[in-house]
């Protein structure tokens, strides 16, 4: 028996700095209702869905922009959309900053992401682990990459959820660079991994790479979905931003590697496509069978002394 779902990829173009959430939240229902003519059954917002990109501005206080930040979720702002998405039954990925006080009263910081099922349940959240960019004020720049003043690194490592009849994990922006979170991802048997970002089209640290942003975007995405026999949707929040050219090209990736849904616009558009979780097994038990070519050990040790070499 197939296992389809109906995916979608909720790009979102700019947030203005004074943006209210009550206004990103009207923006995000209409997307979520435009999913819901496509049949979709799981929407992927972005990272840092909720406000513009704010450690592009340096503040010697993070507190100052304690705004822009959730203690709870859902919340007084977020609540509306939560419970039309249970109304319709669409289950839903929302990037958004997190402060989180621990048992001992110290507060943490996070970029977190939140999976929601289709009947409201809150199935995980994830708070993302590479953080990049800079911790100090740097004014030879032509804006800020400032994450690690605003946020520290999950504690929680990657984590890979039963939901939407499969196996689902996230990662936030930069985790996607990193070949480690899809092999962890895939060592848990994730076949459906939920990707956000907020990408400068400008890499102050070398720009040579600028011309190549789109291109490393799709190929780490791809190589991740292909050697992990694994879904993979991407989903950006693009556009000019308070001055910032961010890269959209929003996609939905098969196990094969291949995209097989693209935005085609830098603003709010939702793409969907159906797709069979079983597929990934066409990878998992084949080309990348983890167990068949890395755990067997003594397998390993026979082909060795034999001259013997396993099939290809």
């Amino acid at each position: 028996m197939s296992r389809r779902i109906t995916v979608g990829a909720g790009q979102m173009g700019p947030i203005a700095r004074e943006e209210s959430k009550s206004d990103v939240v009207d923006r995000l229902m209409t997307m979520l209702h435009d999913a819901h003519e496509q049949g979709v059954d799981l929407l992927v917002y972005p990272e840092l869905a909720m406000t513009t990109f704010f450690p592009r501005w340096f503040v010697a206080d993070p507190a100052e922009f304690e705004h822009y930040y959730h203690r709870e979720m859902p919340d007084h702002d977020t609540k509306p959309l939560f419970d039309e998405a249970r109304r319709l039954g669409i289950g839903f990925a929302l990037g958004y900053a997190e402060i989180d006080t621990d048992d001992q009263g110290v507060e943490h910081r996070y970029n977190t992401y939140i999976l929601v099922e289709r009947d409201g349940t809150v199935v995980s959240k994830f708070r993302k682990i590479h953080i990049p960019g800079h911790a100090q004020y740097e004014p030879w720049r032509e804006f800020q990459h400032a994450e690690r003043h605003y946020f520290e690194p999950g504690p929680d490592g990657f984590g890979a959820w039963p939901a939407f009849g499969g196996i689902v994990g996230m990662a936030i922006c930069n985790d996607r660079r990193w070949p480690e979170t899809y092999r962890v991802l895939g060592l848990q048997g994730a076949e459906l991994i939920l990707i956000g970002y907020n990408t400068p089209l400008h890499y102050a640290p070398d720009p040579t790479q600028n011309a190549l942003s789109g291109f490393h975007n799709h190929l780490v995405m791809q190589a991740g979905a292909y050697q992990n026999g694994a879904f993979v949707v991407g989903v950006a929040k693009g556009g000019i931003e308070e001055g910032v050219d961010s890269l959209a090209q929003s996609v939905i990736i098969a196990p094969s590697g291949q995209i097989i849904a693209q935005a085609v616009t830098t603003g709010d558009e939702v793409i969907s496509t159906t797709i069979d979780l079983d597929f990934c097994d066409t990878y998992k038990n084949t080309l990348f069978d983890f167990d068949y070519y890395r755990m067997h050990e003594h397998y390993g040790l026979i082909t060795e002394r034999r001259g013997a070499v396993p099939p290809a």
